[in-house]
């Protein structure tokens, strides 16, 4: 790292009491994407396999960073490489602690020579460091939309509602439309494996691109994104989510200021106090040491995306894990006959309620992690369970110990949150993505879109 940021960031104890971690949580991580169904969860869900959808992540926090020194701030706080990274390209950037664990993570976007947009929280760890160092950058909100257009058929919603054709955007590549009038900024990339955009622009024109958008895609069998899907996407394309599947790595005493710098900056975008509001843990998984809901790049599939040509915090410990990683991401597959049983269990008298397992997924911000046993041994934590319409099943993505990885194997889930009726679930190991990634289809090579000029 560089020697003008500020030093040391050596790892010190936890400063969180785990028993406050499984407090209540009082409000739904997925609030913020508007009306729980627009059509119904089920039709919802299958959209992005058979037509595409339109869901807002506006609200999401973003900031632009301007300067001469934003390539070496960028390099020094985060484990990607910035060699070779062009303008109106994006990448997603990885920031980890001192013990190679993931404190954020989002989109970064080169915009211009010295313009870089990230968004995502993790911008304000970006800024944080910013303002320790000696960097000639400077930095403010954007506030630009986020919608994600995400689905075989998204190609022809953003022609026909752009008037021009979009395929020679490579992937994490961007280009600028117009729609309905107003300048968008047209990032490729796959939330759900499918092909997909993101449509930035002035937040102010937010309705009127999203109403172009939805009427465009009537003919090619567009949906609204509701809130109860929003996540299954995630979990079918194998993407791991902050607050989902991990807690981040800011709850120690090394990054005492940041926690509080950060909810001093969220918390009126948000109405209230969003860093202690929005993390919580639940689930028959459960450790006094609050690290152990960290998670690596390595752990999560993210270890592509580590280069070691630059210095950065946690270079050391990311070095020594990807030599020899001890854990990965796997998809869990649930028997059915088990998942059924306890839902059964809601319809007989006489016995304690186990937990609910709501579907397709439980909708408060829980980072709900279920342990997983080989022969009575934990060698998995699960985390993200959700029900596909599309194949029917109840899956999880899960940090699987590498010995008990292998595709196929037959595990065992402890169900339930301790001192709660738990239930062992059969599950069976199998990759992440679980869904077939169609996300970098050579979008020449699709048939064209109706009715454009040129």
């Amino acid at each position: 790292m560089s020697n003008d940021t500020k030093p040391p960031y050596t790892v010190g104890s936890p400063t969180v009491d785990m028993k406050s971690m499984r407090r209540p949580l009082l409000m739904e991580f997925d609030q913020a994407w508007g009306a729980p169904q627009y059509t119904d969860w089920i039709d919802e869900s299958l959209s992005w396999k058979q037509t595409c959808y339109l869901g807002d992540w506006s609200w999401l926090p973003d900031l632009k960073f301007t300067g001469p020194d934003s390539l070496r701030l960028f390099a020094d706080v985060s484990v990607n490489t910035m060699d070779r990274f062009a303008v109106n390209q994006s990448k997603h950037i990885i920031h980890t602690n001192p013990d190679g664990k993931v404190v954020g993570e989002g989109i970064l976007s080169r915009i211009g020579q010295d313009e870089f947009v990230e968004f995502g929280p993790s911008c304000l760890w970006t800024d944080f460091i910013r303002r320790q160092g000696n960097y000639d950058v400077q930095a403010e909100p954007v506030g630009w939309t986020k919608l994600q257009l995400q689905g075989p058929t998204a190609l022809h919603v953003l022609e026909r509602a752009s008037g021009q054709e979009v395929r020679d955007i490579g992937f994490m590549r961007s280009t600028v439309v117009t729609i309905a009038g107003n300048e968008v900024r047209v990032l490729r990339q796959g939330m759900t494996g499918e092909i997909g955009f993101e449509l930035q622009a002035s937040r102010s024109h937010l309705g009127a691109i999203s109403d172009a958008i939805m009427s465009a895609g009537e003919e090619f069998g567009i949906r609204r994104m509701g809130a109860k899907v929003s996540m299954i996407n995630h979990l079918e394309a194998g993407i791991p989510t902050v607050t989902l599947d991990y807690l981040p790595a800011f709850f120690d005493e090394w990054s005492s200021e940041y926690y509080a710098f950060a909810d001093a900056t969220l918390s009126p975008l948000f109405g209230g106090p969003i860093m202690d509001q929005n993390y919580r843990v639940a689930g028959s998984f459960h450790s006094d040491d609050i690290r152990d809901y960290y998670r690596s790049p390595v752990e999560l599939g993210w270890g592509n995306r580590i280069n070691f040509d630059h210095n950065f915090i946690g270079m050391d410990a990311l070095r020594e894990e990807l030599a020899a990683p001890r854990r990965v991401l796997r998809t869990l597959v649930w028997n059915s006959d088990d998942v059924l049983s306890v839902w059964g269990e809601f319809f007989k008298r006489g016995e304690s309620l186990p937990d609910w397992m709501e579907i397709p997924r439980e909708r408060r911000g829980y980072m709900w992690a279920d342990q997983v046993q080989q022969d009575g041994r934990t060698v998995a934590v699960s985390t993200s369970r959700g029900y596909s319409a599309h194949f029917r099943q109840m899956l999880s993505l899960a940090v699987v110990d590498v010995e008990a990885s292998e595709i196929g194997q037959s595990l065992t889930l402890l169900y339930g949150n301790p001192g709660t009726p738990q239930r062992e679930i059969r599950v069976t190991v199998a990759a992440a993505p679980y869904k077939d990634d169609h996300a970098r289809v050579d979008l020449s090579a699709l048939p064209r879109t109706a009715g454009l000029v040129g």
